[in-house]
């Protein structure tokens, strides 16, 4: 018996049984009488698709593996997305073999590209990231490719960093199932172009607005027009908070990234990844607060820091924070309201989704009475930094990487329209040449230009009470943090 014969065999009905987690390795019986071999499970999408590193006669390939209801549309779709992008000479992995698998799926294989990063992987290393030349080249390069997509008819209805792969000294675009020709044989129509032009631009990290110039330039070298600025702009806009919704909307439901379980007595959600780590806090969090290190004992919370057991695995410390109630009053007021716990959940994952540095949010549980909220708990990574008040001294201004990062994080927050509620300098930890910002249960992001004016307003000036109005640092805060925005 060869060692493929004694992997568990699937079909598309098991596949399916089993959900987000197949026991990987395990083969697959193709239509055309092949054994494929998926290794390594790259993302699942439970009784949809799961795209794995597999192995077929000995070469490793990229497999989607489409299963369930529609399994047969979306494989067609792939099928004629990836066609259509070898037509257009755009760059994309070779396709290897389409086969059905027994019970209503179907495979499709594409050569597996090694070496190779994803532009979203180039940007988050330090080497290739922002603001470097190689990262300007290579996202140049999508921006040239994306414009010969649309010179030659086609958009992409799900363009994100992730689904453009540099290998071998080019961009290739990747996902043949977003791939689409809105009017077959037809130049694609400006508004199109734009709104999906909109969409790469709005994936980028905020600080490429000032390249955006060399960006278009690209763009247009690929051979499409840059279509009108200004509405090009609108819609930029309108994708990002498009997606910030989106994603803070996946924080608390079920999906890959996120763990969610509800019941009458409970809400619970994590982080996946972290769902092993954390089991012991989430099946009893106040034991766990007994057992770790207190760091705040207040009427309103409750702060312990979790060391890793000196015998064990060893991983980063833990913060877990309980959200106190201080009286009947106050804990009734809450009955019909989201938590504390909840709105500092998804402001932590708003703030890593925008690049703002904060204390990785791990996970939320709140106590449920039905549809009334008790009792919550929030679980984040420990930044060990020190806050700004035991770091910098008031008799003079701040050292040129705190004044960098200061000023960088202050015009973020401006740019993106955030106040924090509670901006006092022991909420700002310097670590790692970056400020964090912690304690975000007020913190808020405004639609309205006028309202985010009078809430900055009151963070700047709650900052500044910190120190001294004649010290230095105040005087230098006070000339550099940026004034309230002029409504638009």
């Amino acid at each position: 018996m060869s060692a493929i014969d004694e992997l568990p065999l699937l079909d598309a009905a098991s596949l399916k049984q089993h959900g987000r987690r197949p026991p990987v390795p395990f083969a697959v019986a193709l239509g055309d009488g092949r054994r494929l071999v998926a290794r390594r499970l790259l993302r699942v999408l439970p009784g949809k698709r799961i795209v794995a590193e597999a192995e077929l006669e000995g070469e490793t390939v990229l497999a989607k593996l489409f299963i369930g209801r529609g399994a047969t549309r979306r494989w067609q779709r792939e099928r004629d997305g990836l066609a259509a992008l070898r037509d257009a000479a755009i760059p994309t992995p070779d396709l290897i073999a389409t086969a059905r698998i027994d019970h209503g799926g179907h495979a499709l294989l594409t050569r597996f590209l090694d070496p190779a990063r994803t532009l979203a992987q180039a940007l988050a290393d330090p080497a290739t990231g922002s603001g470097t030349n190689a990262a300007r080249a290579l996202l140049e390069s999508a921006f040239t490719t994306l414009g010969r997509l649309h010179q030659a008819g086609l958009v992409h209805d799900d363009l994100h960093l992730g689904n453009f792969l540099y290998h071998a000294g080019a961009v290739h675009v990747l996902d043949g199932d977003a791939v689409r020709a809105p009017g077959p044989g037809r130049t694609l129509e400006p508004a199109t172009a734009g709104r999906n032009l909109a969409l790469l631009l709005a994936q980028l990290p905020a600080e490429w607005e000032a390249r955006e110039d060399e960006l278009l330039a690209a763009y247009r070298a690929g051979g499409a027009p840059v279509p009108d600025r200004s509405r090009l702009r609108a819609e930029v806009t309108r994708l990002r908070h498009w997606r910030v919704d989106t994603f803070l909307a996946k924080t608390v439901r079920d999906c890959t990234l996120f763990s969610v379980r509800r019941s009458a007595r409970r809400f619970v959600a994590l982080v996946r990844d972290e769902a092993e780590r954390l089991a012991p806090i989430l099946a009893a969090p106040d034991r766990a607060i007994e057992s770790a290190r207190l760091l705040k004992a207040g009427r309103t919370a409750t702060v312990a820091l979790l060391e890793p057991p000196e015998d064990g695995e060893r991983t980063a410390p833990l913060v877990i924070k309980r959200y106190n109630r201080k009286n009947l009053v106050h804990a009734l007021s809450r009955l019909w309201r989201p938590s504390r716990a909840w709105h500092s959940w998804r402001e932590g994952h708003r703030l890593a989704f925008l690049g703002i540095a904060t204390p990785a949010p791990l996970a939320l549980i709140e106590g449920r009475f039905g549809p009334l909220r008790g009792r919550a708990w929030l679980v984040t990574e420990h930044c060990p930094g020190p806050d700004l008040l035991q770091h910098l001294d008031p008799d003079r201004p701040p050292p040129e990487a705190e004044a960098r990062a200061l000023t960088t994080l202050f015009a973020a927050l401006v740019r993106e329209r955030i106040s924090h509620g509670d901006l006092k300098a022991s909420n700002l930890l310097w670590h790692a040449q970056r400020l964090f910002v912690i304690d975000l249960d007020a913190m808020t992001q405004h639609r309205s230009p006028e309202r985010f004016a009078r809430h900055w307003r009151r963070d700047r000036a709650r900052l500044l009470r910190n120190w001294p109005a004649g010290s230095a640092l105040h005087a230098w805060l006070d000339a550099h943090l940026p004034d309230a925005p002029p409504p638009t």
